[in-house]
């Protein structure tokens, strides 16, 4: 604590003294502007460009392309009505005739059989 104690002392100390001299502002400080250097009026004026030995003439601007015409659309005509096709009626051709039809089947029940000699 004893080393401390001197730098606490400086510290107030310098503290104080920052705060005595920004309080003391109350006078307004004065700016004394040095005087104004002597100011020569001399103007020089350039003599003109020579004239160009030449003339550039810039070519004509391409003609502008005129617009297309505007387009109107034009829908094709409807077609023509045509009558519709006449229609002949065609009767249907006789009906061909159907082949003959077979006899009816009759079922025959088979012979009986046969009385043979027995075997040997």
């Amino acid at each position: 604590m004893a080393r401390l104690l001197p730098c606490l002392v400086y510290t107030l100390a310098f503290c104080l003294l920052a705060i005595n001299v920004a309080a003391d502002d109350d006078k307004p400080y004065v700016y004394a502007s040095p005087p104004p250097q002597q100011v020569y009026r001399y103007h020089y004026k350039s003599p003109p460009p020579p004239p160009p030995a030449y003339y550039y003439k810039s070519p004509p601007p391409p003609p502008s392309p005129s617009p297309p015409p505007p387009y109107y659309y034009k829908s094709p005509p409807p077609p023509s009505p045509s009558p519709p096709p006449s229609y002949h009626y065609k009767s249907p051709p006789p009906p061909s005739p159907s082949p003959p039809l077979p006899p009816p089947y009759y079922y025959k029940s088979p012979p009986p059989p046969s009385l043979s000699p027995p075997p040997p």
